[in-house]
């Protein structure tokens, strides 16, 4: 199959077009390499990759290399609502225009699979779990544009979205503003950490599982089209203080300290069902203790701290 991953040199894209290849596919990266990374040299020997250094709202461009795709992922975008809230303008001709345009002018037998966030729970319940069902309450312009672009996909008839947990584990396109990987990466570096409203929870999957749950959509597309899936690790709904101390117990020496007074800017609190998925036969595999790991041993190589979206 020939797929278009705009966006393919990213966090998770740097991740998932080497799985695509590894599966027999032909995969087209647009990118504009943004971050200056070099995350897919380890894959420009591969003859069924091309990669395009563009911008994904050149509409033309886009344009022609959809023409050619049986799938499309639209991966790019700017992530997290810091980043939004910095770049408005550029948050919404990036994470609603440009996905808006490519539904408009794509195929109706061409596949769509989008990741979108489960941030869009915003503020959950207490002891209440999420579902696909459960309304959407999105409090940054980030998870905003995210619900808006997931309406405009499912109702175009021909597209899956995959409500990413928080995401975490090591990436040629490393990203340290995700709670996992900063959290570890302070137990690494610094030792310590200062919690602000410490028992706020939310839901957690490795980048690895992510790409796993897009091939699993190809391959299951018949079943799976037009619906929204929450994807996560179903024993990783945590609170920061529970993150930490599975993060403590790799790392003894990490102090949590816990802020009486002050609010984390990312009021996000929440805990998620991943029944839905789980029952079309997609389970994440790689487990919190596995993926803490792989980041300790991560940030004996990273020590600098651009590895950010922020």
């Amino acid at each position: 199959m020939n797929i278009l991953v705009t966006g393919g040199a990213g966090y998770i894209g740097s991740v998932m077009v080497p799985i695509l290849l590894q599966a027999g596919h032909r995969v087209t990266v647009l990118d504009n390499f943004l971050y200056n990374q070099s995350s897919l040299l380890d894959v420009c020997h591969n003859e069924a990759l091309t990669i395009v250094r563009g911008d994904v709202r050149d509409t033309a461009l886009v344009r022609k290399l959809a023409s050619k795709a049986d799938a499309l992922f639209p991966l790019a975008c700017l992530v997290g609502a810091p980043l939004c809230e910095k770049m408005p303008v550029e948050a919404r001709g990036i994470n609603y225009d440009a996905v808006k345009a490519l539904i408009d002018f794509s195929s109706p037998i061409q596949r769509i699979i989008f990741p979108t966030t489960n941030s869009g729970y915003g503020v959950g319940e207490a002891g209440i779990f999420c579902t696909e069902e459960t309304p959407l309450r999105p409090i940054s312009l980030y998870g905003v544009l995210k619900a808006e672009i997931e309406k405009a996909l499912l109702d175009s008839g021909r597209a899956i979205s995959f409500r990413l947990a928080t995401a975490f584990g090591v990436s040629p396109r490393m990203r340290l503003d995700l709670l996992v990987n900063d959290f570890t990466y302070r137990a690494v570096t610094d030792r310590f950490v200062i919690l602000f409203e410490a028992h706020f929870k939310r839901n957690y999957v490795h980048v690895r599982d992510i790409s796993r749950a897009f091939l699993h959509g190809l391959e299951h597309w018949d079943a799976m089209k037009n619906q929204a899936y929450n994807v996560g690790l179903s024993e990783a709904n945590l609170s920061k203080m529970e993150l930490c101390r599975e993060i403590q117990k790799q790392l003894p020496s990490f102090t949590i300290l816990e802020a009486p007074v002050g609010k984390d800017p990312d009021q996000r609190n929440y805990i998620v069902s991943n029944a839905k998925i789980e029952k079309t036969g997609f389970h994440a595999q790689v487990t919190l203790p596995l993926g803490i790991a792989e980041l300790i041993k991560g940030y004996q190589v990273i020590r600098r701290n651009q590895y950010a979206n922020i």
